[in-house]
């Protein structure tokens, strides 16, 4: 008999597929967020779970079915999932890890870019029909070339921002709970710098820290006064690392000149104002989502469901300790 597993949103379809080949599935067609109730009735019964960071795997989830031994999680991030109870519970978490890096690193630029561009307020003009002709102030950005770049978080992700502000001729800072080594600051040209330093001295500051209670609102407002008015903040890290309505005040009143932001501190809302204002370039969570990386992400989380639910020891394992 096949192992019985929900599937809590569509995924694309070559993940799918590994899931439909070896489980007795049931998918959640409809591609719409469950609510939580929803959720513990759909787990019931079942061996296993693919889920997104949209859904809370709490206690209560985990509780719902006796069988479930893994919860593969289409994401990097897994702070959506309970893992302490998960492992009381014996039960296996597994993220995505590494497949997104480079496409993350790709969009960090294109918000930095927009950003210093001012390319979304300049979209919005062209389109209302204000374009009426050129002039020499209209709609001016900042240079990127040769300004100075910081990097909160040197991993994956932020060593792929680095390597890509070589070809704009940086001087590329970065902070990290620990410092790289000697080789990778090397390759990249890269100044490890206190985070004081770091929010002082750079024109573009983007975020790659991982969301943990230390890291909640690593900036805020004292941050963002430390930060130059002609300097730009772009996060596609994840949403609570950054007070989402300090930065509004920030932006509100000239504190910095811009900012490109991906993830929200309580997605899908938006804290108060934060539409309203020019100096923002806003996206719905897309840092990863193209298509060739979100079938990884499902290949990736389906492979290591499937891997569990056979007796195996799946990738990228959360909680390892499970099976010890």
């Amino acid at each position: 008999m096949k192992p019985k597993v929900y599937v809590s949103r569509l995924i694309p379809q070559e993940g799918l597929d590994i899931v439909l080949s070896a489980c007795d599935a049931e998918v959640n067609a409809d591609d719409t967020p469950l609510s939580h109730d929803e959720l513990i009735a759909k787990v019931r019964g079942k061996d296993g779970l693919l889920c997104l960071l949209t859904d809370e795997i709490d206690d209560a989830v985990l509780g719902a079915s006796s069988q479930l031994k893994i919860v593969a999680n289409v994401a990097v991030g897994f702070n959506n999932i309970d893992v302490p109870a998960a492992t009381r519970r014996k039960v296996l978490i597994t993220n995505t890890p590494g497949v997104l890096d480079h496409t993350t690193a790709d969009f960090t630029w294109c918000l930095l870019l927009a950003s210093a561009r001012r390319l979304a307020e300049a979209e919005r003009y062209t389109r209302a029909g204000k374009y009426t002709g050129w002039g020499i102030m209209l709609l001016c950005g900042e240079d990127i070339f040769g300004k100075t770049l910081g990097v909160c978080g040197l991993g994956r992700i932020g060593r792929g921002v680095a390597k890509r502000a070589q070809g704009f001729e940086m001087r590329i800072l970065y902070t990290d709970a620990v410092r790289a080594p000697a080789e990778v600051e090397q390759e990249l040209g890269a100044q490890f710098v206190d985070k004081e330093t770091l929010f002082r001295e750079a024109d573009f500051v983007t975020l790659h820290v991982p969301l943990l209670p230390e890291t909640h609102h690593y900036v805020s407002v004292n941050e963002l006064k430390l930060m130059k008015r002609t300097a730009h903040l772009i996060n596609a890290s994840r949403g609570p690392v950054l007070d989402e309505a300090a930065l509004v005040l920030a932006l509100r009143e000239r504190w910095i000149a811009g900012a490109g932001i991906d993830v929200f501190e309580h997605e899908p809302r938006m804290a108060a104002g934060l539409t309203e204002l020019d100096n923002v370039t806003l996206a719905p969570h897309i840092a990863s989502a193209s298509v060739e990386t979100r079938t990884k992400m499902a290949v990736m989380a389906a492979t290591s469901l499937v891997e569990a639910l056979q007796g195996g020891r799946p990738a990228n394992l959360v909680n390892p300790e499970v099976l010890a």
